[in-house]
């Protein structure tokens, strides 16, 4: 969905919502200062606590929709997804494997370059329950199986939650061959009823969404009134290292693309230059998706199999930026109040950014629902994810380039090692009957 769609009109123009936020962040600065930027009067206090209200209910709705958006979207991709077996188990491995090292460079950065210890934040109530949280591989088996069906639902469990929808996805999926084997469509219903709910919480999502400016104004606001200008430092060290694994992602990408497949990686760079762009502006996948299909047959020369695999139906599993920059955000809030979180727990961080990765939906801001589940998982107070929406709406464009070279670099793995033309060639010489030997005379 196109951020436009986000838009308010004015005098006839819309306002996009990238527009909207910046907006907000320069009143709220103002504001900010006129309340003190940190030496506020103590009768001020409450008014400025009070700042925080619609960004604390914006954060609370995100939080409920993130685990139905989570199990929709896994149901609905299971259900929809067009995916032959070989190829399926190859994209499988390929799409598993990028997020692992999209996670595993936003971790090491994090903890290089420690952007959270650029600036402090006080704690908040509880929130040094991430030092309690320990990896314990048999307890993890046993909490991945809920006491009932809707639990996970209700308690935000994204590691219970993911098998749930695992579980009813495959059922669904192999339920769904058999009856299309037999020439029956039971399925049918049940896969509209799902595209439906999946498409209202997206609705509902968007309707949140519009509401962003909104918490940026009260929360930055708040911020600069009680502690100055002193956090966001930490949030330009953010910026920077985050964009550095992106860019280390990018090469990581280059590097598989060359190994890999015989596609030149500049020419894969250069002739995805429209798509890049598009995802960059829109800051959404699922628009720039049919711009990506088509580059990568017309300007790159892949096989048609081979794009629509990973650009069409890959991208709905694979978001690596977004898992990328959920590991590095929950890294950079323990810095930032000053939690430790050691291997065990970003182990943990691995895991459930991996999981929550497939909900993140390929529309705006999507990565801020998921991210709640990422931080429950390991006890971080999620009421500290409002501060990363003052810069949140650049790094989620950046996150979605590197979404859509994901899908670039799958499909031209999938495409082989062999141009099409020539792959046709070798197929065609190894099904033709051998030629008959010829005898010169004399011999």
């Amino acid at each position: 969905m196109s951020e436009s769609n986000h838009g308010i009109r004015l005098f006839g123009k819309v306002i996009p919502l990238y527009l909207q936020i910046l907006i907000a962040l320069v009143l709220a600065v103002g504001l900010g200062v006129l309340l003190g930027a940190g030496n506020y009067a103590s009768h001020q206090k409450a008014l400025i606590e009070n700042l925080a209200i619609p960004c604390d209910l914006i954060l609370k709705a995100l939080r409920a929709l993130a685990t139905p958006l989570i199990l929709l979207a896994v149901l609905h991709s299971f259900m929809t997804a067009e995916i032959p077996g070989r190829s399926g188990r190859k994209l499988l491995w390929l799409l598993l494997t990028n997020t692992l090292a999209a996670i595993l460079i936003g971790l090491l950065v994090a903890n290089l370059l420690q952007p959270g210890k650029w600036g402090q934040l006080a704690h908040p109530s509880g929130g040094t329950e991430a030092i309690k949280k320990t990896l314990d591989p048999w307890l993890l088996l046993q909490d991945m199986v809920p006491d009932a069906i809707l639990k996970p639902l209700v308690d935000n469990n994204v590691i219970q939650l993911i098998i749930l929808a695992l579980s009813f996805g495959v059922a669904l999926r192999g339920l769904k061959s058999i009856q299309i084997e037999r020439g029956h469509t039971d399925y049918v219903p049940v896969q509209q009823v799902i595209t439906v709910l999946f498409e209202a919480v997206i609705r509902i999502l968007n309707w949140i969404i519009t509401l962003i400016p909104l918490a940026v104004f009260g929360i930055v606001a708040r911020t600069v009134a009680l502690k100055g200008f002193e956090p966001f430092k930490a949030l330009g060290g953010l910026v920077v290292a985050v964009i550095i694994a992106l860019l280390l992602q990018l090469c990581f990408y280059l590097i598989r693309v060359k190994l890999g497949s015989w596609v030149n990686p500049f020419k894969l760079l250069q002739g995805g230059v429209d798509a890049l762009l598009t995802a960059f502006s829109t800051a959404s996948s699922t628009v720039t998706m049919p711009i990506t299909f088509d580059a990568l047959i017309e300007k790159v020369g892949l096989r048609e199999s081979s794009a629509s695999l990973g650009a069409l139906v890959g991208s709905n599993f694979n978001n690596d930026g977004t898992a990328l920059y959920e590991a590095m955000a929950a890294l950079f809030i323990s810095q930032v109040i000053g939690v430790s979180l050691p291997l065990p727990q970003q182990i943990i961080v691995v895991l459930t950014s991996i999981f929550a990765s497939v909900g993140a939906a390929g529309i705006p801001e999507a990565g801020l629902v998921t991210m709640t589940l990422v931080f429950s998982a390991v006890g971080l107070p999620t009421e500290y994810i409002a501060i990363l929406i003052t810069v949140d709406w650049f790094l989620d464009r950046c996150r979605t380039v590197i979404n859509v070279m994901g899908d670039m670099t799958v499909s031209a793995l999938l495409d082989g090692k062999h141009p099409k033309l020539k792959a046709e060639a070798l197929m065609n010489e190894a099904l033709a009957p051998e030629a008959p030997l010829k005898f010169e005379d004399g011999n």
